[in-house]
């Protein structure tokens, strides 16, 4: 004979059942839904780091960095002018998030080998006074995280910076009219800007052939082209690293020493200007005097002066 079940007993039955029922599609939500995921959005793979040798480490983590003068011969306004140059190679750690130099040190911290260039020279009665920071990982797996360029003569004073984010965010700011203050994002690309890092972590990763890449944020300032990348060749040879661009009858050269630290002795930069009769091909050159490893942050009294005469700078 059925004993009748109790209505409380059956009804918490039904309730475990259900409850059974919602545990196994949940479940099963959860064991399908990242597989969905990786279909509908494929994950790209991280590019290995590069291995640093100890070379490399006595060499760029000693505390100190890499200053380096050149006399310079700068192509503007259709003539050559005579001038200075630097780089100032150092390594820091970077947020990655904020994008500038951390203050302290985390294990999410992103070391970068960081390039200060800078160039100076007078156009007639008034000077030129360039500066490009190109913050690239040293872990030679991914584009330089930030790219900054400012430019200041008599005229005015201009400054872009580009952020490695989902794409390359760029803000622009000028005392030109067509182009004063710009805030836009372009596709990502090699940019030449880093390539200089790039050749002191390790040359023989520098890409050859026809390659797409945006020029230097110099460059593109300076000739008022758009920033965005462009088809061109590369070569590298025995201690040089040419990029040839023909849609802009623009090439650059970078000269540098084949064997570790792989410092860079000079480069040439050949630039067709104007159209028709006009036309004119200039070279702008620069040629290594001397090179320094110092804490330069801690140079700062009047003694310290002398170091200037030691580079060849005025």
């Amino acid at each position: 004979m059925m004993i009748p079940m109790s209505k409380p007993k059956a009804f918490y039955i039904i309730l475990a059942a259900i409850g059974f029922s919602v545990m196994s599609c949940s479940d099963t939500k959860k064991t399908t839904s990242p597989q969905m995921a990786i279909s509908e959005r494929p994950q790209k793979k991280a590019t290995p780091k590069t291995k640093l040798s100890e070379a490399f480490k006595n060499y760029w983590y000693s505390g100190e960095a890499e200053i380096t003068s050149y006399r310079l011969e700068q192509a503007r306004y259709g003539e050559l002018r005579e001038g200075t140059a630097v780089l100032v190679f150092v390594t820091e750690d970077f947020l990655p998030e904020v994008q500038v130099k951390a203050d302290h040190y985390s294990e999410n911290n992103i070391r970068v080998l960081k390039l200060n260039a800078t160039k100076n020279f007078n156009t007639g009665i008034y000077p030129y006074s360039i500066m490009e920071s190109t913050f690239y990982p040293v872990a030679d797996n991914q584009h330089a995280l930030k790219i900054t360029n400012s430019v200041q003569e008599w005229c005015g004073q201009t400054y872009m910076q580009l952020n490695n984010r989902d794409r390359f965010e760029i803000q622009s700011h000028s005392y030109f009219q067509h182009s004063a203050d710009q805030t836009f994002a372009v596709d990502k690309a090699l940019t030449e800007n880093e390539l200089w890092a790039k050749l002191r972590i390790n040359p023989k990763k520098l890409l050859v052939g026809p390659i797409s890449i945006v020029p230097s944020l110099e460059y593109l300032r300076l000739n008022h082209e758009d920033v965005k990348a462009y088809d061109a060749l590369a070569t590298l040879d025995e201690g040089s690293y040419t990029l040839s661009y023909n849609t802009l009858n623009r090439t650059l050269k970078i000269n540098f020493n084949p064997n570790f630290p792989y410092d860079i002795l000079g480069w040439e930069e050949t630039t067709v200007y104007g159209k028709g009769a006009d036309t004119k091909t200039l070279t702008t050159k620069a040629t290594k005097l001397e090179t320094l490893k110092t804490d330069y942050w801690n140079k700062k009294s009047k003694t310290d002066e002398s170091l200037r005469e030691t580079l060849k700078l005025p």
